[in-house]
């Protein structure tokens, strides 16, 4: 029979450290959240042509993500039409910069004012994360607050004992310093609870946001081509246009199979 391995603390530990470092996480969230929005400038009005050119682009991208939704024959329309003219340059904003090196990000506006917004959204996540870090470290650095009602392997030993030097501790009992770290990554569901689902808290979905350049309203960033986008989604469709598979080839003979 397995032996239980039991610790004597403090049951005041609960109320001195594991509430308290919840709630200053929460709170500094909404803080995040509400900072975050008072410091984004305010977006300015896309010339027409920019949004032209960006929107083709994206076409081309929903219609490769999602070809296997229409007929082969429409496919094949749709693609020979964007991959001739993306190949013309139909759809720049710029024709006569094609071939021409991009210019300097520095010196464009709307560059300036994208890597602007994306620092602003660094420091509001890297400051408090420092501050609650010192202030962890400084208070509470060596607690166990405390234990899992649930079985771990020992490979979670590092994530939830940081800051105590044990070896013979059971894996379930968590430290004070990684519960900070569960509740930096935990608490999505209680922010889009109490901010909604566009929220600057959830620092997850920030960092997946500013990786992902789709997901902002201007896809090119600063010092991109944009000729070299159209080159190089036109090469995609080429390749995607001889895997088709219409999801709904033959579907009222296989309904009646059913």
């Amino acid at each position: 029979m397995a032996q239980i391995q039991m610790i004597l603390r403090d049951p005041q530990l609960f109320y001195w450290i594991l509430f308290p470092i919840t709630i200053v996480m929460v709170l500094t969230g909404v803080l995040r959240h509400y900072a975050t929005v008072l410091m984004q400038s305010d977006p300015k009005k896309q010339d027409l042509k920019a949004l032209r050119e960006q929107r083709n682009l994206l076409h081309g991208v929903n219609l490769r993500q999602n070809f296997n939704q229409i007929p082969l024959n429409s496919f094949t329309c749709r693609k020979t039409h964007l991959v001739s003219t993306y190949l013309q340059g139909g759809y720049l904003k710029d024709p006569d910069s094609k071939g021409k090196p991009p210019a300097n990000p520095m010196t464009d506006p709307a560059g300036m004012d994208q890597m602007m917004n994306m620092l602003k959204g660094n420091m509001a996540m890297m400051v408090p994360q420092t501050l609650i870090m010192g202030w962890i470290n400084a208070f509470f650095s060596g607690f166990v607050i405390m234990k899992l009602p649930f079985p771990l392997t020992i490979r979670f030993k590092s994530m939830l004992q940081s800051g105590v030097g044990t070896r013979d501790l059971d894996v379930r009992w968590v430290s004070s310093l990684s519960w900070y770290f569960l509740n930096l990554f935990g608490l999505r569901s209680v922010f889009t609870l109490i901010l909604g689902n566009e929220n600057a808290a959830d620092q997850m979905a920030s960092q997946m946001q500013q990786m992902n350049p789709t997901a902002s309203a201007n896809i090119f960033g600063p010092g991109q081509d944009p000729n070299k986008m159209f080159l190089a989604e036109a090469e995609n469709l080429e390749v995607v246009g001889g895997q088709h598979h219409w999801v709904l080839q033959d579907i009222e003979a296989r309904i009646l199979k059913i």
